[in-house]
């Protein structure tokens, strides 16, 4: 519809394919920003929490910058509550954003057990509850199916 979007992937790497990113490169009007971080349900042990913690506040960073300038309409910030539940960053911290963010401009915030603050703020609130996962047992991410 002409509205530009900056799509922000949290716990995504630049140099890991995903049928999303492949997706949305074909559109000028969309721009992918992604955190380069993995979550640590998938590092594990061997995960830095300084640098997760850095990189999901340099990315919120970098979004807020651009969603400042006022050229977006729609601003997604993707597994954003995975970033809140594992204290990378501040439910207040987004919702200080949202406060001053420019008019017009949409925000979408993804992910599981949002605060009840975010819940209070936001105008919607759709919850997808997931029963049963082939990750659940065992079973890794496929390619054209989560990513």
């Amino acid at each position: 519809q002409g509205i530009k979007v900056l799509l922000v992937q949290f716990f995504k790497e630049d140099r890991v394919s995903s049928g999303e990113k492949i997706f949305f490169a074909g559109s000028p009007d969309i721009e992918v920003l992604r955190s380069n971080r993995r979550h640590p349900v998938f590092t594990g042990k061997n995960t830095d929490p300084a640098g997760v913690k850095r990189s999901v506040m340099e990315t919120f960073e970098r979004a807020k910058e651009t969603a400042m300038e006022g050229s977006i309409g729609l601003l997604v910030l993707d597994e954003i509550m995975s970033a809140i539940n594992g204290a990378w960053i501040g439910a207040d911290d987004i919702i200080e954003f949202l406060d001053k963010r420019p008019d017009g401009l949409e925000v979408v915030l993804t992910g599981r057990n949002a605060p009840v603050e975010l819940i209070k703020a936001a105008d919607y609130v759709t919850e997808m509850l997931k029963i049963k996962h082939p990750f659940d047992n065992g079973i890794a991410a496929r390619k054209g199916i989560e990513y």
